[in-house]
């Protein structure tokens, strides 16, 4: 004989079909959420995908835009700190004396960012510089944190 307080095999068996019924229903509405809307689909193609490795060729479209920038190239002998008594004395004649020695590389700067080391060379009467060291990207970084 049953106990009052337990449960037959039909009302157990009617629990169990309620709680796989349940179930099916979670399955189902979690199915249609992940499923991507129209909406959703437009919305995404107008972006770049980033967790796909790019086509052959299409970083050198991203690059060709960057390329008509323009930038100060720089090529400096040396430096010097004067007194503005000192600067205003100067006249035409007057030697400037600079830190860089004679025959040292001369630094190269883009955008105030040292990028190579040359020396001076005279091209077709005009001055030019040969680039002698051109500096990596790590060690640029490295400069940057000085």
């Amino acid at each position: 004989m049953a106990d009052e307080n337990t449960p037959d095999n039909s009302q157990a068996d009617e629990v169990m079909d309620d709680w796989a019924a349940a179930m099916a229903e979670q399955a189902a509405s979690e199915s249609t959420e992940s499923e991507p809307t129209q909406a959703s689909v437009q919305a995404a193609d107008i972006f770049e995908r980033f967790d796909t490795a790019p086509a052959a060729g299409a970083g050198r479209g991203n690059i060709d835009m960057i390329l008509d920038i323009p930038v100060t190239l720089t090529v400096e002998l040396g430096r010097t700190k004067i007194a503005i008594r000192s600067l205003l004395q100067l006249a035409q004649g007057s030697v400037v004396e600079l830190d860089g020695l004679a025959g040292e590389p001369m630094d190269v700067l883009v955008n105030g960012c040292l990028i190579a080391q040359g020396e001076v060379v005279v091209v077709n009467d005009k001055f030019g510089i040969r680039l002698t060291d051109i500096i990596t990207p790590a060690e640029r970084i490295r400069r940057l944190h000085k």
